[in-house]
């Protein structure tokens, strides 16, 4: 066995196992902050047409380079909701604020609607890796 790694190493279409070593997925997409070092959970795929799982960080065992382990069962993992984007922040200004103010604020903190990031050609490349191998 690999020795474990840091959650800021996960990348995107590494290797997804359940609690006996069951490969059940990929990884799609990292969710956490870290700027603070925060590791809230993963969105993976399990299946090619399938929407992205959400997987708490609090189910995620083992990181090893390539492989993310969970401490769950691939029956729970298939039990498990589906992803959603969490929802952009933005800073809330008085009704004061200056234009500069106002201007520089749109910068920092964009509100905007996300795409889905994860389109079908990219799941595809996820499982044509995971088939043959990197």
């Amino acid at each position: 066995m690999s020795d474990p790694v840091s959650w800021f190493l996960i990348e995107s279409g590494w290797k997804v196992v359940d609690v006996g070593g069951q490969e059940v997925g990929s990884v799609d997409e990292i969710v956490g902050d870290s700027s603070d070092d925060i590791f809230n959970g993963l969105s993976i795929s399990t299946s090619l047409l399938g929407r992205p799982r959400y997987v708490p960080s609090e189910q995620v065992g083992a990181i090893t380079e390539g492989q993310v382990q969970l401490t769950i069962s691939k029956e729970q993992v298939e039990h498990l909701g589906e992803y959603e984007e969490p929802p952009t922040t933005a800073e809330i200004l008085p009704d004061g604020a200056g234009r500069l103010t106002r201007a520089e604020a749109a910068v920092e903190a964009p509100i905007h609607s996300h795409e889905e990031r994860l389109n079908f050609l990219t799941r595809l490349r996820h499982a044509l890796r995971r088939l043959f191998g990197r």
